[in-house]
């Protein structure tokens, strides 16, 4: 079943946003599992010409399929409108040439890109997807092969720690203890994983994120442990479609200072700010755009 959206989806999948792990390629496709209103479906997804084409397991209906990956793939936003964009502004003009058909990746599960937004923080894109792939594996409910992500309810009983396995398990030895979320290679941010779940579990309701203003879920989200700035523009931007998120970091601000101040040392923060009140409604497809043209242009390499 073809959806006639142009679409790099090799490039869109390994672009390391924080919504999920890319999904797992067979062959020329790409294939997960997804809740679709509760229920498992697998959805096999490839590249045929420039369009999206797919096919799918499941207990719903082509309508809410569609529906689905449109959401997750973005496919509803208009890429030629953009690039008309992109080629209106002299320092952005470059960028479509380098990132065609890159699109944002959406979370169907919100808690997910918190968890895996948490786990990319002072890491590389191969670790924190590794670590999510492996806490699906372990914790999610297997659909043939494929595993959701484990619910909020879930997560919070997983233990921390070999440490803490072994205190409240038959283990025996701590060389035994691999059922816990250090396991996974998470690190120091285990306890924040932990205690994000137990937010969301007992204090804040996830759902209603999606129904306030910018300003008030970027406040909200940065309540949940382990989450800065930074992390918090990326939660919103691929785990709840908030389009005027600018994540920005030491390396997004070394882009923006060099297109457009002259290379002059300016805050992280002063970039956010500029970026959100630059590009409005683009914010969060320009500093996707952004930063994937200076990795493919050389630009990244200059800057170090």
């Amino acid at each position: 079943m073809i959806i006639e959206s142009p679409i790099d989806l090799e490039l869109t999948q390994i672009s390391g946003q924080t919504s999920q792990p890319p999904w797992t390629k067979v062959d020329n496709s790409y294939r997960e599992v997804v809740l679709v209103n509760n229920n498992p479906v697998i959805f096999d997804v490839e590249q045929s010409g420039e369009f999206f084409n797919f096919n799918y397991i499941g207990n719903i209906s082509k309508k809410e399929a569609v529906s689905s990956l449109k959401y997750i793939f973005d496919l509803e936003f208009d890429l030629n409108k953009f690039y008309k964009y992109l080629n209106g502004h002299a320092e952005l003009a470059e960028m479509s040439k380098f990132c065609h058909g890159l699109r944002l990746f959406l979370a169907p599960n919100p808690f997910e890109c918190i968890i895996s937004s948490i786990c990319s923080a002072n890491n590389s894109i191969k670790r924190w997807t590794k670590s999510i792939s492996d806490i699906k594996e372990k914790w999610g409910i297997n659909h043939n092969g494929f595993h959701t992500f484990p619910e909020i309810s879930t997560f919070q009983e997983i233990f921390l720690d070999a440490e803490e396995e072994l205190d409240l398990t038959d283990a025996g030895d701590i060389s035994n203890c691999k059922n816990n979320l250090k396991s996974c290679g998470v690190g120091y941010r285990a306890s924040y994983m932990r205690k994000a779940s137990e937010l969301f579990s007992l204090e804040m309701d996830i759902s209603e994120i999606s129904k306030m203003n910018y300003d008030e879920a970027f406040e909200t989200i940065l309540q949940v442990p382990g989450v800065g700035p930074k992390v918090a523009d990326c939660i919103l931007l691929y785990g709840f479609n908030f389009r005027e998120a600018f994540p920005s970091d030491i390396w997004i601000k070394r882009i923006v200072s060099y297109l457009y101040f002259d290379g002059k040392d300016i805050s992280v923060p002063k970039v956010r700010e500029f970026g959100m009140d630059e590009f409005g409604d683009n914010a969060g497809y320009v500093q996707l755009y952004m930063f994937h043209y200076a990795r493919k242009s050389g630009l990244m390499a200059k800057l170090k």
